[in-house]
């Protein structure tokens, strides 16, 4: 606020409370230097839910004693950490090459939330809708997230895996659907080894093949298809 903002703010809360006014001209502008030290960075009212005129109202009633241009600066200052806890960065237009104007950027938005000329950025949660309407054309674009030249670079350092695509792309089933009886492992990874007493231990070394039946429950798992 400017000074004859914050004159405005002195003005109403000499109406509320007088016993706040000054009719002495130096005691009035010792007053009016106070309160804009203390206020010159907070706003009349914002957009976003601030008004200086209600913090003033509320705490005159909730108070018996004078109010302080601190305790209006209190109530900013609780305002604005409030704002930038429920503000998520938007991901900036700016390059990422760029880091100085990236983070200027990012600078500008947070200000713009805290002071509120624009409404904190939430997280975005899971709804039940359908996917956007820009992915499937994004994905068309990127592709496979592995490409097969590099799934088949990859397959020597990942056997089991490799051994599922392959029985997958010629249309068997997914080994790695179902649970295995045998070794305990459960879905998605791949069988290991038996330990001790046939208890699965992540320390004993992965099975290229499948337990015999893994194979079985997958197949039975599996759809049948619908003669035509």
């Amino acid at each position: 606020m400017d000074r004859r903002e914050v004159a405005a703010v002195i003005a109403y809360v000499g109406r509320l409370d007088p016993r706040t006014i000054r009719t002495d001209a130096g005691e009035a502008r010792d007053q009016l230097a106070m309160w804009h030290e203390l206020l010159g960075d907070v706003p009349m009212a914002t957009g976003q839910g601030w008004d200086v005129r209600d913090v003033v109202r509320k705490r005159i009633v909730a108070s018996p004693y004078p109010i302080l241009p601190a305790d209006v600066a209190r109530e900013w200052n609780a305002h604005y950490r409030d704002r930038l806890v429920r503000h998520t960065d938007p991901t900036p237009m700016a390059n990422p090459d760029d880091p100085l104007a990236w983070r200027a950027e990012l600078v500008a938005t947070r200000d713009a939330v805290a002071t509120g000329r624009i409404a904190p950025s939430p997280h975005r949660g899971v709804t039940a809708g359908g996917p956007h309407p820009g992915l499937e054309k994004t994905l068309k674009a990127v592709g496979v997230y592995v490409p097969d030249a590099v799934r088949a670079e990859l397959a020597p350092f990942r056997p089991a895996r490799a051994a599922r695509e392959a029985v997958i792309a010629a249309g068997g089933p997914d080994i790695f659907c179902v649970p295995c009886e045998t070794c305990r492992a459960p879905k998605g990874e791949p069988c290991r080894e038996r330990s001790g007493g046939g208890v699965r231990n992540r320390n004993t070394k992965p099975r290229i093949e499948p337990h015999p039946t893994r194979v079985e429950d997958a197949l039975a798992a599996q759809p049948q298809a619908v003669p035509a």
